[in-house]
């Protein structure tokens, strides 16, 4: 076993995971000061498949810009905004809206890009800040104690470190290692998530569009939402729904032509399989106040309302900010503790709004539908409904108090 090449020392902190909450993170430590150390467990030249996260939003831009500033600008010019939105229910449309153009200036309400976008512009203000970057570094277990933190990794190699924000994703090891359990609901039924590139002949309208049991598809409800150079179609699939029929390449070019133009389904740039998972972390940190869990290490949404990458910005943040304050002398049990209880008020919210979603979405009770259909019938006669089918498929949006960096 091979000791870290940094003397007995520990580092600093130590940041496990390079996904966003982990880029964040380091960038955070650096806006304050610090050293940091990233080890992430894929290669450098690593390929990162499928959009994944698609939202920035305005809160998270501006935490991304006062920790890297000019970062907020860089990544709304590389992304898109749509400013018309539009509901359908199977063939009627019961709300559309058209939103006005932020003044010249002024921060976008969203930029939309694909997630590995948002990871490369990420990189690269890490990289300009001076952050460390291990790569092919999988963390494979974790001890820690009252005056640090010991991680080892694949190659033998052990870190200590005075403190650890763990970014290292769904599957995290520092998390099991460190006996943290999650607690909610974790559902057998999944959703399909389609990239289709744009077609520069043939462009998509710039507008997100969400249809209610679409006709064409069985009375599947999907969703396209576009991104910078293309859009993602979000496919709700029902109860009983075989994934070879529905989420592997071959089948998304069926569906997808009954979607959005046929020659779109031959633009396909990827297509991925999610399960619904409302899942968060029964304490956001160890006892020792040493390992501070941000991003799916913490929590896991089902997607509606781009909860999961903007809270884990907000987490790695405030992540950040509790180990400066602890580092610089403040009391580590209270700085830590603090960020620990008011970024899990967050995640229970998130995950709470986002059942409140998936039960619209995804309707148990007769009512709900019954709802669902006279609000559609009524929208054009009472436009206080069409709004509500546009906005019941993404949970509630108001934060609790004690939610820090607003309701992500």
């Amino acid at each position: 076993m091979t000791h870290s090449p940094h003397g007995t020392q520990p580092l600093p902190v130590v940041v496990a995971g390079a996904g966003p909450a982990g880029l964040t993170a380091a960038l955070a430590l650096r806006h304050h000061g610090l050293p940091v150390t990233v080890l992430e467990a894929d290669a450098e030249d690593r390929v990162r498949p499928g959009s994944r996260a698609l939202f920035v939003h305005r809160d998270s831009l501006a935490l991304l810009g006062t920790i890297s500033p000019g970062l907020d600008r860089t990544l709304a010019a590389h992304g898109v905004v749509w400013h018309t939105r539009r509901t359908v229910y199977r063939d009627r449309e019961v709300f559309a809206r058209t939103y006005p153009e932020a003044p010249a200036g002024t921060a976008p309400p969203f930029t939309s890009l694909r997630q590995v976008e948002t990871e490369k512009h990420l990189l690269r203000a890490c990289e300009r800040a001076g952050v460390r970057f291990v790569w092919d570094a999988p963390v494979t277990g974790a001890e820690s104690g009252p005056d640090g933190v010991r991680l080892f990794t694949a190659d033998g190699t052990v870190y200590d470190a005075q403190y650890v924000i763990a970014a290292d994703g769904a599957r995290s090891t520092l998390r099991h290692a460190l006996g943290i359990t999650m607690s909610g609901t974790r559902s057998k039924a999944f959703h399909v998530v389609v990239d289709v590139a744009e077609d520069p002949a043939d462009p998509m309208p710039l507008e997100r569009v969400f249809t209610y049991e679409h006709p064409a598809l069985g009375g599947r409800s999907v969703m396209r939402v576009p991104f910078a150079g293309g859009f993602q179609l979000d496919l709700q699939c029902k109860d009983g729904d075989v994934p070879e029929e529905w989420a592997t390449e071959e089948a998304a070019r069926r569906w997808v032509a009954q979607v959005v133009p046929a020659g779109y389904a031959d633009r396909l740039l990827w297509v991925s399989r999610y399960h619904f998972l409302q899942v968060v972390a029964d304490t956001f940190t160890d006892p020792q106040h040493r390992v501070l869990l941000v991003g799916e290490a913490a929590h896991l949404f089902p997607p509606f309302g781009a909860r999961g990458m903007n809270s884990g910005i907000a987490d790695a943040v405030a992540a950040a900010e509790a180990v400066a304050t602890a580092l610089s002398g403040g009391e580590r049990a209270a700085a830590v503790g603090a960020f620990a209880s008011a970024r899990r008020a967050a995640a229970q919210f998130n995950s709470r709004a986002a059942g409140t979603a998936l039960a619209h979405l995804r309707p148990r009770h007769r009512l709900t539908r019954v709802r669902q259909a006279v609000s559609a019938r009524m929208a054009p006669l009472v436009p206080a409904w069409g709004e509500w089918l546009e906005r019941a498929p993404y949970g509630p949006r108001s934060a609790p108090a004690a939610a820090t960096a607003g309701r992500y």
